[in-house]
């Protein structure tokens, strides 16, 4: 019986399973001639499978393959200085669409030591970007039609507070206009919020700059005399998504709203404070001023929809209201505690 080298029973191997591959595969010596070439290469590049063995990868094709700077890494490979992962090149062939092809190259050892050999690997990601691309452009497409949306809503928002102040001055009873006036300014801090959600990246709102900008048109629509009343903002780095901002949008609204109405009445000066910090899921709003506080026995107001809606707001945020005195004064806090949360969750669920 002839006794054949190992070498070359591993050197058979390596071809037959090279061939065999379903993958697009490259046998190349160490100067880049094809040793063999998978049966999906051949076909994924239309080559004759009968013409390939020998032939530099440089002369594959239509010459296509010549790229320097692929030969250049393949010998770089070849040395042992470096190897080929992930490297991106476009096919570009005559009377076709251009590929985009993604490369990747090891030294392999066939049995023979003296010999270097490389196989190279490769994937056809062509469709991949392609869908990538599409939806790029439909994300793209997208965000330009909700900002476009958007800036229609808070226009459309800006004539609904037109038309309600038009006929609050047009009104008889002193009940009515002051009806209007609130609806007017709950939606004017509604077209306030469209235009901070216009301007926001990635689906998440900045709250400093939104209550700055809320607090702003709430001022310079219920405050005359900007010497006697103020609003100021006190707001940390936070970000929120924006159906939250809206909440808590909503909530600032409706304290600030109510502050002005009844904190400061026969023309009395003050200040109004708003203040939200957040560590982790936890987070603390207050809104303060340095009015008169909160009335008492008989005199104490009743519950109103602005009460009503800070406090479904609240409920819908999972969070819970504190009133207290500032002296002088009156302090909501609204805060939210993850850890608490959970503790009811778990309460509820025993």
């Amino acid at each position: 019986m002839t006794n054949i080298p190992i070498a070359h029973f591993e050197a058979a191997s390596t071809l037959a399973v090279v061939v065999s591959s379903n993958e697009p595969l490259l046998f190349l010596s160490e100067d880049q001639k094809v040793i063999a070439a998978s049966a999906s290469f051949c076909q994924a590049f239309e080559i004759d499978p009968a013409t390939i063995s020998g032939k530099l990868l440089r002369e594959l094709g239509n010459g296509e393959w010549a790229m320097p700077k692929l030969a250049s890494l393949l010998k770089a490979t070849a040395s042992g200085t470096v190897q080929i992962d992930a490297y991106e090149i476009d096919l570009k062939r005559p009377d076709h669409k251009t590929h985009n092809l993604v490369l990747n190259a090891r030294t392999l050892n066939d049995g023979d030591k003296d010999r270097i050999r490389l196989l190279l690997a490769v994937t056809d990601v062509t469709h991949v970007r392609a869908e990538a691309r599409l939806k790029d452009d439909l994300v793209r497409d997208k965000e330009i039609l909700l900002q476009e949306v958007q800036h229609r809503v808070a226009n459309s928002l800006q004539i609904i507070a037109s038309v309600l102040m038009q006929s609050a001055r047009r009104v008889q009873s002193e009940e009515a206009r002051g009806h209007l006036h609130n609806a007017h300014h709950r939606v004017m801090s509604i077209a306030a919020l469209q235009r901070q959600l216009s301007t926001s990246k990635g689906g998440s709102v900045e709250l400093r700059a939104y209550f700055t900008q809320l607090c702003q048109s709430l001022g310079a629509s219920m405050i005359e005399d900007s010497n006697r009343l103020s609003i100021s903002v006190t707001v940390d780095d936070s970000a929120v998504e924006a159906d939250i901002s809206v909440s808590l949008g909503l909530i600032v609204t409706e304290l600030v709203i109510n502050a002005l109405k009844h904190a400061f009445p026969d023309e009395r000066t003050g200040k109004i404070v708003i203040d939200y910090s957040s560590k982790g899921k936890d987070w603390t709003l207050s809104v303060t001023d340095d009015g008169i506080g909160m009335p008492s026995g008989s005199d104490a107001p009743k519950a109103g929809l602005g009460t009503g809606i800070v406090e479904a707001l609240t409920k819908n945020l999972q969070g819970q209201i504190q009133l207290s005195d500032a002296d002088p004064g009156t302090a909501v806090t609204i805060s939210h505690r993850e850890s608490a949360r959970l503790q009811a969750d778990l309460t509820e669920a025993a």
